[in-house]
């Protein structure tokens, strides 16, 4: 796969580090759909799950009552000034907040029984390289979550544009991805008011 330059770990981190301060208060109506998002990881309580790319933490609570007190849920971003602010917003309660990114995640192998992956896909250089290490540290079966709270039409229209059949968050992309990353998938659903994609480590 073709590296985009755009999406450089420097510039993912010039883009969301400007943004931290106030990023919850843009998107005020997101919980439900982060909610419903976690329901499908099928998480048990006791289970291990990340949030890879978690931001100012808002899937963190969700996924801490998916597991309950006996499970474990850690989150990890690559921009400092977004862990901050989950900081600021409580978060670091319900999981330990990692400074990493998604291509070399501090964790270790077959750790995990669930992952949810908020808005991450459009902005890698190399899909391919995060999404083997997501299933490096996934155990057998476990659930990979590729969300966002909106659509791929409503995600075009905020730039003014439309959605791309060689975009690839499109189907055919993202199952051709998953299938050569050692994923499965099991729910492709683009509608206006959710992005998600949720995958078993095959």
């Amino acid at each position: 796969m073709t590296p985009n330059d755009a999406f450089s770990l420097e510039a993912t981190k010039a883009f969301f580090g400007g943004k931290a301060a106030g990023w919850e208060e843009r998107f005020p109506d997101d919980e439900p759909a982060y909610e419903a998002a976690v329901v499908e990881l099928r998480l048990r309580r006791g289970d291990r799950a990340l949030d890879v790319a978690c931001g100012t933490g808002r899937a963190l609570p969700i996924l801490r009552r998916a597991v309950g007190p006996d499970g474990r849920v850690v989150g990890v971003d690559v921009t400092p000034e977004m862990l901050t602010e989950a900081v600021e917003q409580g978060r670091a309660r319900d999981a330990p907040l990692l400074l990493a990114d998604a291509y070399s995640l501090p964790l270790p192998s077959l750790s995990l029984d669930g992952t949810l992956a908020a808005g991450l896909v459009p902005h890698l250089a190399y899909a391919d390289d995060c999404l083997r290490e997501l299933y490096r540290v996934a155990r057998p079966n476990a659930r990979l979550g590729l969300f966002h709270p909106v659509g791929r039409a409503v995600l075009a229209a905020r730039q003014n544009d439309v959605p791309h059949a060689d975009d690839i968050l499109a189907e055919q992309a993202m199952r051709a991805l998953l299938e050569r990353t050692g994923w499965r998938a099991e729910i492709f659903d683009d509608r206006e008011e959710r992005y998600l994609v949720v995958a078993s480590r095959a």
